[in-house]
């Protein structure tokens, strides 16, 4: 719960697409200000890939503290509510500290959760999500579809068909609370209520399609591999969250024998773009940035701390 003797505090978020510098910039600005970073990426919460989610290194860990990384196995189900809970906490605590809190990642709906207000959807018991799951695999994604449509048509026609994830959410909600998971979203929570400056790098299409190849290969370079074979040889549930990191997918099949190393590596990089120009759409549709910078073309830090400057935070 959000101290309200902080309300109006200033917490800087920073956001955009996937490999735009995102972690490079917040770690500078905290180094500047004596700030520490609170990550806002889904899959940088868990545990396992700290190298395939370009989680923040050793070193970088050292130079000021990163909060809220590696936190989760890969089992477990992250929900914009659950991060917003941990991330008004890290906040509270950072503020409480005489800290600067810096918000660091592309999840665009963690952070809208968190800014804007969210859901007050309550959690239903982990029986409830196994069930679910399992309906699933019985009954095959189109099946598991129709029969949801029965309950809350408004969530259906709102989801892709093969997103197992949502559709599992959906049903658990509806199972657990009798009441469809649409009708819980009409009722929002009310936004934390500090005040947000939001950093949004904007880069040029072509530099960041560059940006992601280059940080796939840096990241076969560094040992992502036997990163990756590791969770593997462990047979997990395919239902786990955490296994949706990009690449991970793709270096499974390579391990199954379905694709060589190649295959596996154009296939990850293609679908990182993919996502990529996925979050760019949404942070253009539903994100009021304070700030947008173009990182392929300028100097990001000396211009973001101007405005920080002018901004007084």
């Amino acid at each position: 719960m959000a101290n309200q003797d902080m309300a109006g505090s200033p917490v800087i978020v920073v956001t955009g697409p996937t490999a735009s510098g995102k972690s490079a910039l917040a770690l500078a600005l905290a180094e500047r200000r004596g700030g520490v970073v609170i990550n806002a990426d889904a899959m940088q919460t868990y545990d396992a890939f700290p190298i395939l989610t370009a989680q923040p290194t050793a070193a970088e860990r050292a130079t000021v503290p990163h909060l809220l990384y590696g936190i989760l196995p890969l089992s477990e189900t992250l929900s914009a509510a659950r991060w917003r809970a941990l991330a008004e906490a890290e906040i509270v605590r950072a503020r409480a500290a005489g800290r600067p809190p810096i918000l660091c990642g592309g999840s665009g709906l963690y952070l809208r959760a968190l800014m804007q207000g969210f859901s007050d959807i309550p959690e239903v018991p982990p029986a409830l999500r196994l069930q679910a799951n399992e309906e699933w695999e019985r009954l095959g994604a189109e099946a598991f579809r129709a029969r949801l449509a029965q309950h809350d048509p408004a969530i259906v026609a709102r989801l892709k068909p093969g997103d197992r994830q949502r559709h599992v959410r959906a049903w658990e909600i509806w199972l657990g609370t009798g009441k469809p998971l649409s009708a819980w979203q009409q009722g929002r929570a009310a936004p934390a209520p500090w005040r947000f400056v939001t950093l949004l790098l904007a880069p040029d299409r072509q530099w960041l399609r560059a940006r992601i190849e280059a940080r796939f290969d840096a990241m076969l370079e560094a040992g992502v591999l036997a990163e990756v074979r590791a969770v593997f040889e462990r047979h997990p549930d395919p239902a786990w969250p955490g296994l949706k990191a990009h690449g991970a997918p793709e270096l499974f099949r390579h391990f199954r024998g379905d694709l060589s190393l190649e295959e596996a590596r154009r296939i990850a990089i293609d679908h990182t773009r993919q996502y990529a120009k996925r979050q760019m759409t949404w942070f253009r549709h539903q994100m009021t940035p304070d700030l947008v910078v173009d990182p392929s073309s300028n100097p990001v830090l000396g211009s973001v701390e101007k405005f920080l400057d002018k901004m007084k935070v």
